[in-house]
């Protein structure tokens, strides 16, 4: 995956897509000395990033492909972004979702026309039946981050921000994006590093599942414990991406780690002073900002918040 990739994708997706706009708070910019800039990723078709990935795949299938529809596992925003597309271009959708997944997720998928399969995160492995369904379906497997092509299309993100921050006459020091398995913040690091080299990429993510930045600092690939849980559903993958771990560790300038009381205290300075509805996993980048995991003085630093899909019980009990 390279520029000129994610380049194709942002005029391949953009009729599809929403350009989700920088925000800024005087009162926050105050309070840390230096300019934030959100990037409001909830603001996204289907409440996050992943709609541009799924897109961006989805519509290179061929005629004979699309009839056999697409297989995806996911947490939830996968799913739903993959759901939302098949429907948009009428192609069978199978997903594949944990049972412990957001209620709102799972009915979300199934509202799209989607057929889900709930697995159980202890007893089976989500890749073995997505095999089991492409074999017996005929469908395309579309994985959640390992896959060039989703990769390019989150890597529209990274081409938006730096569009967007000429519009503003600014350039960015840094850049903080939440990762999982990893292809969002390398499609944002290979868009932004090509057009500034010197501006920063970090990695966010939350203690007990920081595998990529335990990965980056040890140069290869290593794995969670298990046992482990965390409120950020869609941060949970044990290891980094077969595909994203090379252009992270050739990109990014550190991994940081924010804890749950961390996370709760971002997504209530989202709604504070943004109005925005963040998902645990979607605020992890500006947390890591209030937490003083970097130091943003003096600097131009841009959060990308990956979602807003939360059920609204979790999220009345965090604020």
């Amino acid at each position: 995956m390279n520029f000129s990739e994610i380049f194709a994708a942002s005029f391949r997706i953009r009729d599809h897509v929403v350009r989700t706009p920088l925000l800024e708070s005087p009162v926050l910019n105050e309070r840390l000395g230096g300019r934030i800039l959100v990037k409001p990723e909830m603001l996204q078709k289907t409440g996050s990033f992943k709609f541009r990935g799924a897109c961006n795949r989805i519509l290179q299938l061929t005629p004979g492909e699309r009839r056999g529809g697409v297989v995806a596992w996911s947490s939830g925003n996968h799913a739903l972004a993959i759901s939302a597309v098949c429907a948009l271009l009428d192609i069978p959708a199978h997903i594949i979702m944990p049972e412990s997944a957001p209620q709102m997720k799972i009915e979300g998928a199934r509202r799209y026309g989607a057929k889900v399969r709930l697995y159980d995160r202890a007893t089976e492995n989500r890749e073995e039946i997505g095999a089991q369904i492409a074999d017996s379906e005929g469908a395309v497997i579309v994985p959640p981050y390992d896959d060039f092509n989703v990769m390019a299309g989150q890597g529209t993100v990274g081409l938006e921000i730096m569009e967007q921050c000429r519009e503003l006459g600014v350039m960015p020091d840094n850049v903080l994006s939440s990762a999982s398995g990893g292809g969002l913040v390398a499609g944002i690091a290979t868009a932004v590093c090509t057009c500034r080299p010197e501006t920063s990429i970090y990695s966010v993510e939350p203690a007990g599942f920081d595998d990529l930045a335990r990965s980056l600092a040890s140069g290869h690939r290593v794995e969670n414990a298990t046992g482990m849980n965390t409120l950020c559903d869609s941060l949970m993958v044990p290891t980094p991406g077969a595909l994203t771990f090379p252009t992270n560790h050739a990109l990014l300038a550190d991994g940081l780690v924010v804890n749950d009381a961390e996370i709760r205290i971002g997504m209530a300075n989202c709604f504070e002073h943004f109005k925005l509805v963040a998902e645990p996993g979607g605020a992890a980048p500006l947390a890591a900002i209030l937490s003083g995991k970097l130091d943003v003085r003096g600097k131009v630093t841009v959060a990308v918040l990956s979602g807003g899909n939360v059920d609204p019980s979790v999220y009345s009990s965090i604020l």
